[in-house]
């Protein structure tokens, strides 16, 4: 049962790192070859990352016969937990910048945060599992 949590979390880890680096990396092209403002360009990365990162979650590091919501139920806690994180996020990196930082280097310390912080309420209320019914 171990193995199978630790391999769960390193499925986690890996499709946050797909949300990380193609947001990271849409967040440079914006911001450092078009000058968006910063929060314009993380706008951009965002809207790319949460959508690869919540097909990652949900299809694969979450992924199991015992989900016991509907679809549209993922989705709904998805974006209440994201939208909290996008408020969190943002204040973070724009704290950051705001006593001097680079964006390039917030992104770092909010990913830290957020690994934890969305491990937790993916796991527990965004895509939670049931115990199999072996009485059917």
């Amino acid at each position: 049962m171990q193995s199978k949590k630790l391999n769960q979390f390193f499925k986690y880890l890996a499709g946050g790192s797909v949300y990380f680096w193609s947001g990271y990396a849409i967040f440079a092209v914006g911001y450092s070859v078009f000058h968006l403002w910063w929060l314009w360009a993380k706008v951009a990365s965002d809207i790319v990352g949460w959508t690869l990162n919540y097909i990652a979650q949900r299809y694969w590091a979450f992924a199991g016969d015992h989900l016991r919501l509907k679809e549209m139920q993922h989705v709904r806690r998805y974006m209440i937990v994201e939208t909290i994180g996008f408020i969190l996020d943002y204040a973070i990196i724009g704290g950051l910048k705001a006593i001097g930082i680079t964006p390039y280097v917030g992104f770092f310390i909010s990913a830290a945060f957020f690994t934890v912080w969305s491990y937790l309420w993916y796991k527990y209320w965004v895509f939670p599992n049931k115990a199999p019914n072996i009485l059917r």
